[in-house]
């Protein structure tokens, strides 16, 4: 049994930030590090690239970290390395022709990953956010990573951890929700305990959302752009009317039904 490492995330307020006790599982001994609000706005302290520095050996070992996203929890791993992405599968008792969308840091790097035939400006417009956006893949990506599509989920989301994580990793992350699938997504580390022991690392970044609101488990919205000039909704998700708003009335697409 793999022992996962508990890094807490306190995203404001004040107080002591030292040493905690490791919270079972098979869970060694844990840090506790306090994230000041304001995040990337703000020059880091220590503790933040500590963690940051942690996550990605990590990854980099061939593990799965939990993250905290700009929407639920997340799972993530490095995109390029086979055994993690089989690994994410078999975490989650995934449906091997369901696919992983990637994590990029910046809109920039997304350039590199995917076929993109809308504006640069649209891109910027949704991204960082909580929308998935589904393009053509590029031959960089990972061939066992989707090998069944040539489409590609991408995701930048409006969270400084996940986005300095990412820009800390040579290729992109895969990223899926921290749950077992069709079961419900999680807003608290403690949601995900029975994933703990098989996890390398967890990032504890506090409630994601509301834990008492369901529509905070809605994930993101997934939107296909892979075909010119139009675009269909994939899954709604929390960001289904500004989305659509920007899409139609700013950019002029059409949309289909999925």
């Amino acid at each position: 049994m793999r022992r996962a490492a508990r890094i807490a995330l306190a995203l404001a307020g004040d107080g002591a930030a030292g040493p905690e006790p490791g919270l079972g599982l098979g869970c060694a001994r844990s840090a506790r590090l306090l994230l000041p609000a304001g995040g990337a706005a703000q020059p880091q302290p220590r503790g933040w690239r500590e963690a940051v520095s942690a996550a990605a050996g990590a990854l980099r070992a061939g593990g799965l970290v939990a993250v905290p996203t700009d929407t639920v929890y997340g799972v993530a791993c490095l995109a390029q390395d086979s055994g993690a992405v089989r690994s994410i599968y078999s975490l989650k008792g995934r449906n091997g022709r369901k696919p992983l969308a990637i994590c990029l840091g910046d809109v920039e790097r997304l350039y590199r990953y995917c076929h993109v035939n809308v504006p640069d400006e649209l891109l910027r417009d949704l991204l960082p956010g909580p929308v998935t956006l589904v393009l053509q893949r590029s031959e960089e990506l990972n061939k066992d990573l989707n090998p069944f599509t040539s489409l590609v989920g991408v995701r930048i989301p409006n969270h400084p951890f996940i986005r300095e994580l990412a820009r800390a990793c040579s290729g992109p992350l895969a990223l899926t929700s921290a749950n077992i699938s069709s079961q419900a997504s999680t807003l608290t580390v403690s949601e995900f305990q029975d994933l703990w022991p098989q996890l390398s690392l967890i990032i504890d970044g506090g409630p994601t959302g509301d834990i008492q609101s369901p529509e905070c488990r809605l994930g993101s919205t997934v939107v296909d752009l892979s075909v010119s000039g139009k675009f269909s909704i994939i899954r709604p998700g929390c960001a289904l009317t500004p989305t659509v708003e920007i899409l139609t009335q700013k950019y002029g697409l059409i949309q289909e039904s999925s």
